[in-house]
């Protein structure tokens, strides 16, 4: 692709995004720098798979930095309702415009890669579809639903948007059990209006506590993004509100411009920085914590629902 095509690319993706003036990241650190994918082996075959079953992950979509790694462990993280989301946040590189219809057989053709792949873990996210009257709580329901028909011995993650604060259709989707319910806060509350005009902090913060209330079985996650302005202070505040919610998983990871139209970067946050995170949040109460450069909501998200898991039987044990 030429650099005119990219940026005819990108107009076609983020039209609202177009008037904002061109704000460079800078050079990334060490830290943050990953290998670009092998399009080969077990990596080739995920992408087959989704190409085949005419599905969208959010690897590619939001241009995940770890999506060399995932799918040559044949992970993906799969997102339904379509590739164009009704939202416009200014970190996000998904699509932005009018969505298409929903397509109906999506949710088989999810649990039929979930089958293919062999997962052992799933995680289904979705962009947020404010046209549809329940948010495409129905359609979550439906793909929980398809992935316990077809591959019963999956555990399935979910990560929707926050249904406008629709409590009728959280409640639906929750009772479809799903094993890990997560919806991300994303940054601090003085940063939603530039970050996150579409959303509510405390919209968002309810609705991880309404899923506990209606089931408190089910783990609850979110996920934070640092290096767009917030003071460590305010990440700390944001984790002392998620406890009160009842979140049982944070997740801390670098904020990656994706164009020069996107919310500035304010900086890099070293790995340090990242360890004290660790170290403060699992002070606060969490049962666990993901807190590093190259974290992100659905990295390692298997191997992390394990010690989930047995950190909750250790902390009951200890009851």
């Amino acid at each position: 692709m030429t650099y005119n095509e990219k940026l005819l690319d990108r107009a076609k993706r983020h039209p609202e995004k177009q008037k904002n003036p061109d704000r460079k990241a800078g050079t990334k650190p060490d830290w943050i720098k990953v290998k670009a994918p092998s399009p080969t082996g077990v990596y080739e075959d995920t992408r087959q798979i989704a190409r085949k079953l005419n599905l969208t992950t959010v690897c590619e979509e939001a241009g995940c930095p770890n999506i060399g790694e995932c799918w040559a462990k044949s992970h993906a993280t799969f997102m339904i309702m379509g590739e164009i989301c009704t939202r416009a946040c200014s970190f996000c590189n998904v699509a932005t415009g009018k969505p298409d219809a929903l397509d109906v057989w999506e949710p088989t053709r999810v649990a039929k890669a979930v089958k293919e792949m062999g997962l052992n873990h799933v995680v289904v996210t979705s962009v947020d579809r404010d046209d549809l009257k329940d948010g495409g709580a129905a359609h979550f329901v439906k793909t929980i639903e398809e992935i316990r028909r077809l591959a019963p011995n999956t555990t399935v993650e979910i990560l929707p948007g926050d249904f406008r604060g629709d409590w009728d259709a959280v409640d639906m989707v929750t009772r479809a059990k799903p094993d890990v319910f997560n919806h991300n806060l994303e940054t601090v509350p003085a940063l939603y209006p530039t970050v996150r005009p579409g959303a509510r902090y405390f919209r968002s913060l309810r609705l991880l506590e309404r899923v506990k209330e209606v089931d408190a079985s089910i783990f609850t996650k979110s996920g934070l993004m640092v290096g767009l302005g917030e003071t460590n202070e305010q990440v700390g505040q944001v984790m002392d509100d998620m406890r009160a919610a009842n979140i049982d998983f944070i997740t801390i990871g670098q904020y990656l411009q994706p164009t020069p139209k996107h919310a500035p970067l304010d900086r890099y946050v070293t790995p340090e920085e990242f360890q004290k995170f660790e170290k403060m949040a699992y002070a606060k109460g969490f049962l666990m914590v993901s807190s590093s450069p190259l974290t992100r909501s659905s990295h390692h998200a298997g191997e992390d629902f394990a010690r989930l898991k047995t950190a909750r039987e250790t902390k009951l044990a200890k009851a």
